[in-house]
């Protein structure tokens, strides 16, 4: 992607990526676009730079995906071209958006998150 369109990115730019991504080829690509890769080291490597992040990050992304999967049921979402897919992803998530603002602008109890209120 980055070399399919430069715009993608900006010198400066810190990725964050998981194990998968240790191909020195792709590292010293990233290096030369001025991109800072994060992820794990492997068992025979030295600690990397920025690894502190890892777990914190890797622990919002898991929130997000249950969240997706779980409340808002994306796994059977029912869309059957890319636009209705796009579009009932889109409007489950527009819905969370508005339950968050909502619940925190109101000052409900419990996590503002939570669409337990709201399912019928």
């Amino acid at each position: 992607m980055i070399t399919l369109d430069p715009a993608l990115h900006r010198p400066g730019q810190t990725l964050m990526a998981d194990k998968g991504y240790r191909r020195a080829s792709f590292e010293t690509t990233l290096n030369n676009a001025g991109i800072t890769l994060i992820r794990p080291p492997l068992r025979n490597e030295a600690p990397r730079p920025g690894q502190r992040f890892l777990r914190p990050f890797r622990q919002i992304i898991e929130s997000v995906n249950q969240t997706l999967k779980a409340q808002l049921d994306l796994e059977r979402h029912g869309g059957r071209t890319k636009p209705g897919v796009c579009a009932r992803v889109l409007q489950r998530l527009l819905a969370l958006t508005t339950a968050i603002w909502h619940n925190e602008t109101t000052n409900q109890p419990g996590p503002a998150r939570s669409l337990t209120a709201y399912d019928h």
